[in-house]
């Protein structure tokens, strides 16, 4: 895996170019035998109205690193990868700074998969803790 890290981050950053990722401004930043990481800034353009990141923007962080991570662990040329359920617990609240989200895989099956997302803030505190049901579906 180390040997194809920078491949992989490269990959899962060049398909975001003209998608929601982009325009919130998600990148990936590390890969590991069980977990992709991306990072996302949090600026009033992933706000709510009273300052705050948005729980939605959240769950698009959570959706989009879980997917990335369906893809590179799945093959992404032999399947296309789905969300088909997604669960999000906002803990906590924060206005600056980035955020990180870690998904691990907690079930691979041959269909369905199951991530954990854990979105955290620069010093670790948990923002919201996520779960991603996605489904590989063959390409023909």
């Amino acid at each position: 895996m180390e040997a194809h890290k920078e491949k992989i981050l490269s990959v899962c950053n060049e398909i975001c170019k003209g998608t929601l990722m982009e325009t919130l401004d998600i990148t990936y930043i590390d890969v590991g035998e069980n977990f992709l990481l991306a990072r996302m800034p949090v600026t009033p353009r992933v706000h709510q109205p009273d300052g705050v990141l948005h729980g939605g923007a959240s769950v698009a962080l959570a959706e989009s690193v879980g997917s990335a991570a369906s893809y590179v662990f799945l093959d992404g040329k032999e399947f296309y990868v789905r969300g088909i359920e997604i669960a999000a617990n906002h803990v906590k609240s924060i206005k600056e700074g980035y955020v990180y989200a870690r998904a691990s895989i907690l079930h691979k099956g041959r269909t369905t998969q199951l991530w954990e997302i854990k979105i955290t803030d620069e010093e670790g505190n948990l923002i919201s803790n996520c779960k991603l049901t996605t489904i590989a579906l063959p390409r023909k």
